[in-house]
């Protein structure tokens, strides 16, 4: 018997690759490739040594798994690397990263198709 939950998760993310993105460019070192992603966000709270939560906010961009190819190989995201999201005459760029402990990516479905990279704003060009 089929797995419907599979095939309904894999019905969602074609929906959401075809109505719910925009390009962007992933970029490490000097490697590049151009994504369809969906501009979401991830909250995280942080605790200093003095005990103050400090709520942080990263812009994350959700992207195929399928489509991270660098250098010919499939590849995850890695702390240090860019995306250029351009917004009319204005690009911005965004470091992939998270604070504290926090991984900087995440798979955002339970079959592995969509990866959640979690990035701050690092310049403006």
């Amino acid at each position: 018997m089929a797995d419907l939950l599979d095939q309904g998760s894999a019905w969602l993310e074609a929906q959401r690759q075809r109505f719910m993105t925009r390009s962007i460019v992933y970029q490490r070192s000097d490697q590049t490739v151009a994504l369809q992603a969906t501009i979401g966000r991830t909250e995280f709270e942080q605790v200093d040594e003095f005990g103050v939560v400090h709520k942080l906010q990263s812009r994350d961009f959700l992207v195929r798994a399928q489509d991270l190819v660098l250098n010919s190989e499939l590849t995850l995201p890695k702390a240090g690397d860019r995306v250029r999201e351009t917004v009319d005459d204005v690009t911005y760029v965004y470091e992939v990263m998270s604070p504290g402990a926090e991984p900087p990516w995440r798979y955002s479905d339970l079959y592995r198709q969509t990866l959640r990279i979690h990035t701050k704003h690092v310049a403006r060009e």
